[in-house]
């Protein structure tokens, strides 16, 4: 019990403010076969994990985990959770055994003040997380929590807390969000492997535009860019991690961009990194 509890309290050490804030990821994840596959996108995720310094913590909010009301993943060992099926078996039995964050949990509980964020013992980690993780940090040695998308709120709600979460930048976290600016299954075309169709590549750019300009109020209200933006994001489960990243911007950070290609017709992989 002795050791259990110098565990906890190293941990809660480790958030000490820093002089220099942790940059902020959006990363498109796309396919779960990246996490075994060397290709220019498992390359670029590699790439920015040695590229930004190293965080004490790292607080993933994922596509894949959709609530009602918010939720924190709170637990000491998150299991990996292989939600997808017809892949092959090293896929369906890759592991990625990072430690959870009890206190990073806290933290981010505490810092949300316009919701209730609930704990939860039962989720893990889905590969809207892991799977770029098991590039960026392979040693599964990063304290990992996931907080969730509550399915009931609109674009706005999710962007406006983010910004709550802005004080973890001075302590060491790495905040990512992970989805696809475009992500339409039901359009992919697989013989497309390295293009989109016109109406992808229409909207990606137009929000990379919006980005650049720093209009993120017109990233939020996205519905309203037109036809592009309904084929591009029929469901916007996908759309929101984006808008996580962006909230977490401060006026001096750059973005830049990585992966920034369309794969199978209906997917853009571009990716953000901000500070």
């Amino acid at each position: 019990m002795t050791g259990f509890t110098g565990v906890r309290h190293t941990m809660a050490a480790a958030f000490e403010k820093r002089d220099t804030k942790m940059p902020v990821l959006f990363v498109g994840h796309g396919s779960p076969m990246n996490a075994v596959e060397d290709n220019r996108f498992s390359r670029g995720w590699e790439e920015a994990g040695l590229a930004i310094p190293r965080p004490d913590a790292i607080l993933c909010v994922s596509a894949h985990w959709q609530t009602n009301g918010a939720m924190v993943t709170a637990m000491d060992r998150p299991r990996t959770i292989h939600d997808f099926s017809g892949f092959p078996d090293v896929l369906q039995q890759k592991l990625y055994p990072a430690p959870g964050s009890p206190e990073l949990a806290r933290r981010t509980r505490d810092a949300v003040k316009k919701t209730p964020v609930a704990p939860d013992q039962s989720w893990g980690l889905d590969h809207g997380t892991w799977s770029v993780l098991a590039r960026m940090f392979p040693r599964a040695d990063v304290p990992v929590v996931q907080l969730s998308l509550d399915g009931a709120q609109n674009p706005a709600w999710h962007y406006d807390l983010a910004k709550e979460l802005r004080g973890l930048r001075e302590r060491g976290v790495l905040v990512i969000g992970s989805g696809n600016l475009v992500h339409n299954l039901r359009r992919l075309d697989r013989r497309l492997s390295d293009a989109g169709f016109d109406w992808a590549a229409e909207f990606d750019g137009r929000i990379t535009e919006l980005i650049d300009k720093g209009d993120h109020r017109s990233v939020i209200a996205y519905e309203q860019l037109g036809p592009a933006a309904r084929l591009s994001v029929p469901t916007n489960e996908h759309y929101l991690p984006l808008l996580y990243a962006l909230a977490l911007k401060d006026d001096a950070d750059r973005v830049t961009y990585f992966n920034d290609r369309l794969t199978m017709g209906g997917i853009s992989m571009r990716s953000l990194l901000i500070g």
